[in-house]
């Protein structure tokens, strides 16, 4: 088991340095779990390090999953057969650019809900999640003989509270379900957060991205015996919607900055996990979304985070100037790299039958009235969209419309006609609406962008919570349509038109499968299934173009895309190429 001793981990009585990468199971398909192990045993890593996705594993209240690509044993058993120790990082809340910060949607139907604190509904579903998930993990546990060598308390809570009760409360709930490895906290490293975010006798570490020999000395100013330990070196960063990508900076005399970065923490005698070592895909409506300076940023679909393994677990040239590093430390493991996998451009597809959203809505829906609009959450919808759809009498002259707290994109339809969209990211633009004599029908389909993951902002409603005002005057009387899209099969295809939102289908043949690239030119904005798997949203303003298959999410034979285009395309063709373009 791990141990402290001194200023040094000891594993089973002997001196260990954390080196570990992260690689998150439920970002990556679980056909590839054993290459992208391999790979990070190959770079030189003793250590693979996962967050717990809540939210998937519970996605309703009482109802776990733990199959497929949840199947946490299984990848826990994978690194172990391969090697690696584990570190757990079961949340609740882990932010990691994931929707809610993996808390799970439904928490947010409480009306007086509060996270992240001793608020007691919270802590009940905190307790369920904690009863079921942990009991599948302590036999995996070292000092039972398994790879599992630490625990996180919470994640980087520093950065949001300083209830420390709450802290202790999880501490205390992990050892009373028979945790008994190493517990630790981590968070940025200054003093605020440093105060809220540990408890005494636990282990303190830090996250950052750069200065090391300042980041180190402010966590021995808390933590002033034993070993140093960054949780999160940060060797890249996200994207968000509408912002340049963040790529791998590189200078010709001075070599990958965050290699340097590396051998600074090293040199310093500390542990590290790189974060992060794999990135992977937010797939689905999965994506988090940060409020920057008071403004609503959507992350893409994307989580490539400029890693040394790329989002198809291929090695990017930051992988072997780590690689070289960790060598200069420790001795690299001679291992085989396993080669990148195979890729291929399958070529142009054609979308061939289409069907209107608004005629799918009885096949995909069932319609709700209420009198004012609400959200998401009092529906029990988590992810997608949702329609509310309201008779306006006229006349009525030109107006300012109003939807007030949108959260996050509502498309406006008169009669079934596009007259505008409001934004969350760019709330000073609006809609005018004329209401004719007869009246008209008005719809507001919502899109739920990603529930922001990180911050004080986290009670994030999705839809229309507060109503909606035409000429100052409140709306009454809606019928309301949640659309999680989470089964497709119901849809009946047509003939082919132009304007959206409207769902394309498309077949295209496979004879061997290879990992491509789905590249949407003269689309606008909207979502993909691939044979029913939901791929990830794309949206022409990037950075993001392309659309990352992984192979085994192809069939030998013929193969289905669906594409929800939410505005219009300039041609009902889609291609599948053999490379990214994350902008």
């Amino acid at each position: 088991m791990l141990t402290i001793s001194a200023n040094q981990f000891h594993l089973d009585g002997a001196p260990f340095r954390i080196l570990s990468g992260a690689l998150h199971y439920f970002r990556v398909v679980p056909e590839y779990w054993p290459d992208r192990l391999r790979k990070l045993h190959a770079l030189g890593l003793n250590t693979v390090e996962t967050y717990v996705a809540w939210n998937l594993h519970e996605p309703h209240p009482g109802d776990f999953r733990f199959d497929g690509r949840l199947d946490i044993v299984r990848f826990v058993e994978l690194a172990a057969a391969e090697g690696l120790k584990v570190i757990i990082r079961p949340g609740p809340y882990i932010c990691t650019e994931w929707e809610l910060g993996g808390l799970p949607a439904w928490l947010l139907k409480d009306p007086a809900m509060r996270l992240r604190v001793l608020y007691q509904p919270y802590l009940d579903a905190v307790d369920r999640y904690l009863d079921a998930i942990l009991p599948r993990l302590t036999p995996l546990q070292a000092t039972r003989g398994g790879p599992i060598i630490a625990m996180q308390v919470e994640n980087e809570y520093g950065s949001y509270g300083s209830d420390t009760a709450y802290l202790t409360y999880l501490a205390d709930g992990l050892r009373a379900r028979d945790v008994d490895v190493l517990l630790f906290t981590s968070d940025g490293p200054t003093d605020a957060m440093l105060q809220g975010g540990t408890v005494p006798g636990i282990l303190k570490t830090v996250n950052f991205g750069a200065n090391a020999p300042t980041a180190l000395a402010k966590l021995r100013e808390y933590h002033p015996n034993g070993p140093l330990m960054v949780t999160e070196f940060w060797l890249g960063w996200f994207d968000h919607w509408g912002e340049a990508h963040h790529d791998q900076p590189t200078d010709a005399s001075k070599g990958d900055a965050a290699a340097r970065t590396l051998d600074d923490i090293l040199s310093a005698g500390a542990s590290v996990n790189l974060y992060m070592a794999h990135g992977g895909t937010n797939f689905g409506f999965m994506n988090g979304a940060n409020i920057d300076g008071g403004v609503y940023r959507a992350t893409v679909t994307s989580y490539d985070y400029a890693a040394p393994l790329d989002e198809a677990g291929d090695p990017t040239p930051r992988y072997f100037a780590l690689r070289e590093v960790i060598g200069r430390h420790a001795p690299l493991p001679d291992l085989p790299l396993p080669p990148p996998s195979p890729k291929r451009a399958y070529g142009p597809v054609a979308l061939t039958e289409s069907l209107s959203l608004f005629d799918a809505l009885d096949s995909l829906s069932e319609r709700l009235t209420r009198p004012f609009p609400e959200s998401m959450e009092a529906f029990d919808q988590d992810y997608g969209f949702i329609l509310y759809r309201s008779q306006v009498s006229g006349p009525r002259p030109s107006a300012p419309m109003v939807v007030r707290h949108v959260r996050d994109r509502v498309q406006v339809f008169a009669d079934g006609v596009a007259v505008g969209a409001l934004e969350r990211e760019f709330p000073e633009r609006g809609v005018e609406l004329a209401v004719p004599a007869e009246g008209l029908t008005l719809d507001l389909l919502v899109e739920n962008m990603g529930r922001v993951n990180y911050g004080p902002d986290l009670l994030d409603r999705k839809g229309i919570g507060d109503g909606v005002l035409l000429g100052g005057q409140y709306l009454a009387d809606w019928d309301i349509y949640p659309l999680p899209l989470d089964d497709l099969s119901q849809l009946r295809f047509g003939p082919l038109a132009a304007t959206g939102p409207r769902f394309f289908r498309g077949v295209f043949d496979v004879d061997t499968a290879a990992d491509t690239y789905l590249t949407l030119p003269g689309w606008t904005k909207g979502v993909v299934w691939l044979n029913g798997f939901n791929l990830g949203r794309y949206w022409q303003r990037g950075p993001q173009q392309t659309l990352y298959i992984p192979a085994p999410l192809l069939k030998q034979g013929r193969n289905e895309l669906v594409i929800l285009e939410l505005h219009t395309t300039a041609r009902p063709l889609v291609a599948l190429r053999d490379g990214p373009d994350l902008g």
